[in-house]
């Protein structure tokens, strides 16, 4: 049995070719972007793959994508599926050194990158890895060549389709496998306990395309229904609100970050919000006034929870739980089951923390060439996910904290030990935790704290993580002590107790980025 996630595409260009299917912003945040249909992007994408497979891809293959968001990139995802690759989406706001991980560890046949990120690759090659790099240039020229049909490749629907790579707790990015199987999963099982993703769906999409968001949500999930996707190059309030009001979008998804800074525009009280029927936040509880300022407009702002390696979003509230009960993430999923357990693996009771466990159809079967950590995360069939969450009376779950300690700025995910190991290198540290505190405009951002037994410059320190992180992982606090961190009985540095300390960090403390 062959089943591709590709395959709805091929079925609604055959039937619905003059459907949106993506509309891009072309940059400049107007109205001079760019259209494909349906009919359009299953032609392009056949092209892509055909030149893939002329190219070497074969079936099982790994091909990587960097670059940012654009049509090309979308026809290249879906154009290396349709060779019956797996795609692997590498962040493009990556370093050589960080990407240098990424594609050692995924080992693709060729990657697929921006000319801009071409200098990256090359210093990947210059460190030792070979890599083929195939043009987003090419992918551009192969749009308007002329229709090369290719084949449907049979594939297992057990195999890896996307390799979504996400900071943990690690230094290193764990590669999340998704495969066909799991990918529909989440579509069907997301499609039926909401109405909004279904057929003529229209969703704003301000996400990097790198992202578990990108491939999986925006392109494959509106790909199934037919739906249309408003891809911007990125977040700019005053453009995403203007494209919900003009475009009449349905569907939006974000950090609550982004909710709150078009919340802040003066037109926000005019804006005609009705088409806007599915708003989900995640990542990070949504302040009062940004959920009572959305309410106003008649927008329940859905909170849910979910990670990369359970299909993003696992457990959803419903419209009505939103405005009643704002700090829940849901009552259950249809075919996802969640506990919340003691480290005994008994149940909690009601109220009760416990770390949060997962299993159902959407749920990864493991990372990419990592069994250890497979092993770690996946026990007795659960997936055991790192954070406290409590059931009410009312079987309505609420996340407590982030045991990962994981910072979410501007939607991004950064593992705090990355920069921690990085700074633990400077002459004079002895050593560090690296926390997140609020930022107006990203939601998060790093802090570092640093016991020191000598001279440490902060500047230097930033330096250092400048030339080394991309740079919305660099700190933009160092804070500097020359007394030792406090700790935990078990030796571990108490970064709660940090947190509580520095919880004003941004208005006493001296930014540095």
């Amino acid at each position: 049995m062959s089943l591709l996630v590709t395959d709805p595409l091929r079925y609604w260009a055959r039937n619905v070719p003059d459907e949106r299917a993506i509309v891009f912003d072309g940059g400049d945040g107007g109205d001079g972007g760019d259209t494909v249909t349906y009919g359009e992007l299953d032609a392009w994408s056949d092209n892509v793959a055909g030149a893939l497979i002329d190219a070497g891809v074969a079936p099982g293959d790994r091909v990587g994508i960097v670059g940012p968001n654009s049509l090309e990139w979308c026809a290249a995802a879906l154009g290396a599926l349709k060779a019956g690759a797996v795609v692997a989406a590498y962040n493009h706001r990556l370093l050589a050194p960080e990407l240098r991980y990424l594609v050692v560890d995924s080992d693709p046949s060729l990657v697929i990158a921006a000319e801009g990120h071409r200098p990256r690759l090359e210093e990947v090659v210059a460190a030792g890895r070979p890599i083929t790099i195939f043009s987003l240039d090419v992918v551009v020229s192969l749009r308007a060549a002329p229709r090369r049909r290719v084949p449907t490749i049979a594939v297992d629907p057990d195999q890896a389709a996307v390799i979504v790579y996400t900071s943990g707790t690690t230094s290193h990015p764990k590669g999340v496998v998704f495969t066909h199987r799991t990918t529909f999963s989440f579509i069907f099982e997301w499609s039926l306990m909401e109405p909004a993703y279904q057929r003529g769906a229209r969703m704003i999409f301000v996400l990097s395309l790198g992202g578990a968001p990108g491939l999986l949500w925006a392109i494959l999930h509106m790909a199934t229904h037919a739906g249309t996707v408003f891809l911007e190059t990125g977040f700019e309030p005053r453009t995403t609100l203007r494209r919900l009001v003009d475009e009449r979008i349905t569907v939006m998804m974000g950090v609550p970050m982004l909710f709150e800074q078009v919340a802040a525009l003066p037109e926000f009280a005019a804006a005609d919000l009705s088409a806007l029927s599915a708003v989900t936040v995640g990542g990070a509880r949504v302040p009062l006034p940004t959920l009572e300022a959305w309410t106003a407009k008649g927008v329940a702002l859905r909170q849910i929870y979910g990670m990369t390696e359970l299909g993003g979003s696992s457990i959803g509230n419903t419209r009505e739980a939103a405005l009643t009960r704002p700090a829940s993430v849901g009552r259950g999923s249809m075919f996802t089951e969640h506990r919340v357990v003691r480290p005994d693996g008994t149940d909690c009771d009601a109220d009760e923390p416990g770390e949060i466990i997962v299993r159902g159809p959407s749920v990864t079967p493991g990372y990419w060439r990592n069994p250890g950590e497979t092993a770690e995360a996946m026990r007795d069939g659960w997936f055991h996910s790192g954070d406290i969450g409590a059931f009410d009376g009312d079987g309505y779950l609420r996340v407590v904290d982030r045991l990962k300690d994981m910072i979410i700025s501007g939607g991004y995910n950064i593992a705090p030990s990355e920069i921690e190991s990085l700074i633990q290198t400077v002459p004079g540290v002895v050593e560090v935790a690296v926390i997140a505190v609020d930022d107006a405009t990203y939601g998060e951002t790093p802090a570092a704290i640093v016991g020191t037994s000598g001279p440490v410059d902060p500047a230097a320190v930033v330096a250092l993580c400048r030339a080394n992180l991309s740079g919305y992982k660099v700190p933009s606090y160092v804070v500097l002590r020359d007394e030792p961190l406090p700790r935990m009985p078990s030796g571990k540095i108490a970064k709660r107790e940090l947190r509580v300390t520095y919880a004003d960090l941004r208005a006493t403390g001296t930014k540095l980025r």
